[in-house]
C-alpha cells in the first residue's frame, strides 16, 4: 500500500509519523530559536553602520559579525568546546538521551530546553494531527503550530516577535482561507472573509489599546510584534475567535507575571513578554474548535 494511502487509512500511523516529523521540525526551530535573533541582531548592526557611514570593517562591528550566519551554515556545534555536532549526535531527542545530556567531545552539559523544545513540538503536532485528521486542515494547524513555539520561545527568550516570522504568518493564514472551510469542528481554513476581518480586528484592536495605555500611562505596555501576531491569529482563526484568545491570554498572562514578579522580588514596571500567551491561547483555540464559540454567538442572537 503506498504511503500517503497507509497514512490516510491508519489514523494511527498518521499520528505516529507526525509525531516523529514533530521531533524533526522542533530540532529545526531550536536552530531558530538562537539562531534568528542572532540574524536579525547583525543586520540590525550593518544597516546602523550603513546609516550612519561606519565602515563595516570598523572596530564598531565584531570581525565575527561579518561571516556567514544564518539557518544553515555553519554547522551547529557544543557552544562549550566548539565541536561541531555530527549527525549521529543530532537524532531528535534520542542522541541527547543517549549522550546522557553531555556533548560527546568534552563532556559539557546540554541544556535540557532542547530536548523539551523537540518532545514538546511532537506533541503537539501529534496532538494537531490526532485532532484534525489527515488531511489539508492538518497540514495547515501543524504549520501554524511550529511557528507558535518558535515564536513563543524567541520572545521568552529576548522580548520579540521578529517580522520574519509573524507577517509570514499572518499572509499564510490569510491564503489558506482561500481553501474555502473544512468540515467537523475543524478551524482551520477559515472563510475569506472571517480571514480578512480578523487579521484587521486583531491587528487595530491591540493597536488601539497600546495607544490608549501609552496615553494614560506614558509608558509602552506592549509592542508591536503581539499585534502583528494577533492579526495574524485573527487571519487562521477567523475573528470569532479572537475575543477568547485574547481573554485567556490577559488572564492567563496576568496571573504568571504577578507570579513570577512575586517570585524574583521585582516590580511591575519589569517587562514580561506577552506573545507566548497570545500563542498559547490561540493555539488552544484552535484545539477548541469554532463550533463552541459560535454557539455561545448563536445564544447571544450575535451579530444580528
Amino acid at each position: 500500500m503506498p504511503a500517503i494511502e497507509l497514512l490516510a487509512s491508519s489514523p494511527g500511523f498518521f499520528i505516529a509519523a507526525c509525531l516523529i516529523l514533530g521531533l524533526a521540525i522542533g530540532s529545526f526551530l531550536n536552530v531558530v530559536i538562537y539562531r534568528l535573533p542572532v540574524m536579525l541582531e547583525r543586520q540590525w548592526r550593518e544597516q546602523c553602520a550603513e546609516s550612519y557611514g561606519v565602515d563595516a570593517g570598523a572596530q564598531t562591528i565584531p570581525a565575527a559579525a561579518l561571516e556567514r550566519f544564518d539557518l544553515i551554515f555553519p554547522r551547529s556545534t557544543c557552544p562549550r568546546c566548539k565541536a561541531p555536532i555530527r549527525v549521529l549526535q543530532n537524532i531528535p531527542l534520542v542522541s541527547w538521551v543517549v549522550l546522557g545530556g553531555r556533548c560527546a567531545n568534552c563532556g559539557g552539559h546540554i541544556p535540557v530546553r532542547y530536548p523539551l523544545i523537540e518532545a514538546l513540538t511532537g506533541l503537539l503536532t501529534a496532538t494537531v494531527a490526532w485532532k484534525f485528521g489527515f488531511g489539508w486542515a492538518a497540514v495547515g494547524a501543524m504549520t501554524l503550530t511550529w511557528f507558535l513555539i518558535a515564536l513563543t520561545f524567541i520572545d521568552i527568550d529576548h522580548q520579540l516577535l521578529p517580522d520574519s516570522l509573524t507577517l509570514p504568518l499572518l499572509w499564510i493564514g490569510l491564503s489558506v482561507s482561500l481553501w474555502g472551510v473544512s468540515g467537523g469542528t475543524a478551524s482551520v481554513p477559515v472563510d475569506v472573509r472571517s480571514s480578512l476581518i480578523g487579521a484587521l480586528v486583531g491587528y487595530v484592536s491591540l493597536w488601539s489599546v497600546y495607544h490608549l495605555f501609552r496615553l494614560l500611562t506614558g509608558k509602552e505596555g506592549m509592542g508591536y510584534g503581539d499585534f502583528k501576531l494577533f492579526a495574524a491569529l485573527g487571519a487562521w482563526l477567523g475573528w470569532q475567535m479572537l475575543l477568547p484568545v485574547i481573554v485567556i491570554a490577559s488572564v492567563v498572562g496576568s496571573i504568571t507575571g504577578v507570579a513570577l514578579l512575586g517570585m524574583r522580588g521585582q516590580t511591575r514596571a519589569t517587562p514580561i513578554a506577552f506573545g507566548p500567551f497570545l500563542a498559547g491561547a490561540g493555539w488552544l483555540m484552535l484545539m477548541i474548535g469554532k463550533q463552541p464559540v459560535l454557539a455561545y454567538f448563536a445564544l447571544l442572537n450575535w451579530p444580528p
